[in-house]
């Protein structure tokens, strides 16, 4: 696994138990007033349930929680309540779930948090139909919001999600598109990746009653970083191990797409970038690699300088992101917690 070396805050991921305990509740009960099939499959995708309905007895959430972790902490930030700020944790998380749903479909990934993926167990229709039960129930989540703060909330969900939708479409075209420049990556990646982050951490805000200002640093923070958890997570789908990430390794390789360091390789003039152009120019369905090939694909990447061009960038974002966060003036101890966060976010090795 790539290390981007800083001066780091903290060695492990923080323990996000308490934030988990507040959320899943909530998150439960939002899925459980879906249709039945939509809950059946969100709660299998979360690791709820087998297949069939049969509750898994040690699942809490499968997951890290940390997008509704930066809507609560975001909320003591400035002031607020994390039991106020609560129904914005559940829509980003409600929202995420949504997106990784349809990004399964949309990549074929057959394998999500160590398990078949649900599109593979339930088949496409029901995991996209279960993808949208989602979003509506996000939407809910946050009209429920205490009164005066459900609009606000609203208009930035709304606005969260156009941006979530343009990244997502900009991400699919750059499949297929001869050049894609660094430019244009990131702006795919502040809509695909930063949009519902920065969305997370604004309603952190806007739950607690925060003046315009700490808002839009709280949203700005979330943003950059966002795309710097998109660098790193795009460094672990070509160096990482599908043992610890619980998703396929070398998949965006051999769907040829263009995540940052192939990007930044393909841009480069050293003489692996020429092969790599090749490779990539190479029809998917005239030939698929196999494990030997994409060993040498990992290795033209490099050399071309595609990683560290990742490494570097994904250190410019959370710099970034640390210095939107002290516009939001926020509480000594939130801004510790969320500064462990980010660190995390950007060096975790799955």
């Amino acid at each position: 696994m790539p290390q981007i070396a800083d001066s780091s805050p903290a060695t492990v991921f923080p323990r996000l138990s308490w934030a988990e305990d507040l959320l899943v509740p909530a998150l439960r009960e939002a899925v459980g007033a879906l249709p039945e099939s939509e809950s059946r499959v969100a709660g299998y995708h979360r690791g709820w349930c087998e297949a069939d309905g049969t509750p898994v007895v040690s699942a809490s959430g499968r997951g890290k929680a940390v997008r509704p972790a930066l809507t609560l902490l975001s909320a003591e930030a400035v002031g607020g309540s994390v039991h106020g700020a609560l129904p914005g944790a559940v829509a980003v998380e409600l929202v995420h779930d949504f997106t990784l749903l349809h990004d399964d479909v949309i990549d074929g990934d057959a394998l999500r948090r160590h398990r078949p993926a649900a599109w593979s167990v339930f088949g496409t229709p029901a995991a996209v139909l279960a993808g949208d039960a989602l979003l509506v129930a996000a939407v809910r989540a946050v009209c429920d919001a205490p009164h005066g703060a459900a609009a606000p909330a609203v208009r930035e969900l709304v606005g969260a999600l156009l941006d979530l939708v343009e990244g997502q479409s900009l991400d699919v075209a750059f499949e297929t598109a001869a050049e894609v420049s660094v430019a244009q990556y990131l702006a795919m990646a502040e809509g695909k990746t930063g949009s519902l982050m920065g969305c997370a951490c604004a309603l952190g805000g806007l739950l607690s009653g925060a003046d315009g200002e700490r808002v839009s640093g709280l949203r700005e923070f979330g943003r950059r970083l966002g795309v710097a958890f998109q660098c790193a997570d795009d460094l672990l789908g070509i160096w990482g191990r599908s043992a610890r990430s619980g998703k396929p390794v070398g998949a965006d390789l051999v769907a040829r797409k263009k995540s940052l360091p192939v990007v930044a390789a393909l841009r480069s003039t050293d003489p692996a970038a020429e092969r790599l152009r090749e490779l990539y120019g190479s029809e998917r369905s005239e030939h698929s690699w196999d494990a030997a090939e994409l060993d040498v694909v990992r290795e033209l990447v490099e050399k071309a300088g595609g990683r560290q061009a990742a490494e570097e960038e994904a250190r410019r974002q959370l710099s970034a992101a640390l210095r939107a966060l002290a516009y939001a003036r926020p509480t000594p101890d939130a801004y510790r917690q969320l500064q462990e966060i980010a660190w995390a976010m950007v060096h975790r090795d799955s």
